[in-house]
């Protein structure tokens, strides 16, 4: 692995563009985020204005850019050994390092004590958490140290909707752990999809991805394994208070083709992967991107339906 001390001391090599600093936060992570922060908010059972909608989800959005943009300086030495992360502005060299902490220091600050004077005190600690549960506790100790990192690190990206929860309500409850343990779930298997067919990117950095640590053919079973857990979540999240019968029919749909794909993958031996360049890895990771977001605006029908009376829950 190259040295942390060595990179971080890199000169700038391009001057920066707006797009530069806007990657920094991650956009594409920023929009499940505040995707999901959003439903959270819209099926709390409680009227919301759209003011607070508004404000809320914009200081969350700006947390986890916050997050992004921390985590992309503390992993700029492994980010400029892996292909998929090789031309992020930091390693590429447009963005200075010390640039892209200040800037996540920054917006850590303000998304906290905006969220906390737009919603509740609540909400603005429990996204104070996640950030620092993110940059500091997933990035600097449990990527580097654990296979376990994706299990234990996905609990960063499973606290928005129940942030967006608790700034509409001001406590958690029972359906605002279920939506986050629905994201915590889909994430190993997610993550793992991926490192499947990234091949060496993660050996060649020394990061310890469950690929790197058990092998392939144990990665395999450990992805059916969280699969069929998380099916049985996503369905059972159904006949909640928040489910409905678009959510139950679009977990029954999602949740097949999930287990059919992970079934398929566990299957498969490493020379079957390689011969076909990883086709049926790729095809669950791809299904694995829309997975989230159809449940969560499954939920978010559902509510729709309550508000105007057409269903009014399971008897």
């Amino acid at each position: 692995m190259t040295d942390v001390s060595l990179h971080r001391s890199l000169p700038r090599e391009a001057e920066p563009t707006f797009r530069d600093y806007v990657d920094l936060l991650k956009p594409r992570v920023m929009s499940l985020v505040v995707f999901t922060a959003l439903v959270g908010m819209l099926v709390a059972p409680v009227p919301t204005h759209p003011f607070l909608v508004f404000t809320a989800i914009l200081f969350i959005a700006v947390g986890a850019g916050a997050s992004g943009a921390l985590n992309m300086w503390w992993d700029a030495d492994i980010d400029e050994v892996m292909r998929r992360t090789a031309k992020r502005p930091v390693p590429a060299g447009r963005v200075a390092p010390g640039e892209a902490l200040a800037l996540g220091l920054g917006l850590s600050l303000l998304s906290v004590m905006m969220l906390a004077l737009a919603a509740n005190l609540a909400a603005a600690a429990l996204l104070a958490f996640t950030i620092f549960f993110y940059a500091v506790i997933y990035s600097m100790w449990l990527k580097r140290s654990t296979p376990q990192n994706i299990v234990i690190g996905g609990a960063a990206g499973a606290f928005p909707p129940m942030i967006g929860w608790v700034a509409a309500t001001g406590s958690v409850s029972l359906e605002a752990v279920l939506m986050f343990a629905l994201i915590f779930m889909w994430t190993p298997p997610h993550f793992w999809a991926l490192a499947l067919f990234m091949k060496d990117d993660y050996s060649k950095a020394g990061v310890p991805m469950l690929t790197v640590t058990h092998g392939h053919d144990a990665t395999r079973r450990h992805i059916l394994a969280y699969t069929v857990a998380l099916a049985a979540l996503a369905l059972g999240i159904a006949f909640t208070s928040i489910g409905g019968p678009v959510y139950l029919a679009t977990a029954l749909a999602c949740n097949a083709l999930f287990l059919r794909g992970a079934w398929a993958i566990q299957r498969r031996t490493t020379a079957d992967a390689e011969a076909d360049s990883y086709a049926t890895e790729k095809r669950v990771f791809r299904l694995s991107l829309t997975y989230l977001f159809l449940h969560f605006g499954a939920l978010l029908a559902d509510a729709t339906l309550r508000s105007f009376g057409i269903w009014g829950g399971w008897t």
